[in-house]
């Protein structure tokens, strides 16, 4: 407890290197709670505190809690080509609303090698004009790559945007089998 007599959030982070460069993993009590791309020391820098300005707490380096072992693991083996699902807790915590049903459908309909437009995915929530809104919650999206927003695409078979940057986007997809391996 705190001194306003709150329960405290523990958050614990770790770098991890992917494929697609460093991920900053981070974790509560309840599950994963954040995935940041291009994890170099200025942006994890502001990641952090961005975290310890919405949950409340300063985050903790702590490659080694138990908060995070799972999901280092399972984002390794994901990389290293050994788990197409993700099987963690996650802490929904920052993200809401329209966005969160969006990212929910995404995390549990649209399955390791395929892909869904923004429009089939806005359907999908009861929402079939709010394409450009699911684009919004893919930007908005604060576990990318576990929570797949790599998998949306335009509907007219554009890659569309990324948060993580379209050679990362590439690069996600051609692990999963939907493009093909870039040449160089």
């Amino acid at each position: 407890m705190n001194s306003h007599g709150q329960y405290e959030h523990q958050v614990v982070w770790a770098v991890v290197g992917t494929d697609i460069g460093p991920l900053l993993l981070a974790a509560t009590d309840d599950g994963l709670v954040n995935v940041v791309f291009h994890a170099t020391d200025s942006v994890r820098d502001k990641a952090l505190d961005r975290l310890a300005s919405r949950l409340g707490t300063q985050p903790v380096e702590a490659p080694g809690a138990p908060q995070l072992a799972e999901a280092i693991r399972q984002v390794d083996a994901y990389f290293a080509g050994d788990r197409q699902v993700f099987e963690l807790p996650l802490d929904w915590s920052l993200i809401s609303g329209f966005n969160r049903q969006v990212l929910r459908e995404l995390a549990s309909g649209v399955p390791f090698g395929s892909v869904v437009g923004y429009g089939d995915l806005a359907r999908r929530v009861g929402q079939p004009g709010a394409a450009q809104a699911v684009g919004m919650a893919m930007g908005a999206n604060p576990l990318p790559v576990v929570v797949p927003c790599h998998r949306v695409l335009e509907s007219d078979g554009g890659i569309g945007g990324f948060g993580g940057g379209l050679e990362t986007k590439r690069k996600l997809l051609a692990l999963e089998g939907v493009l093909p391996e870039p040449l160089f």
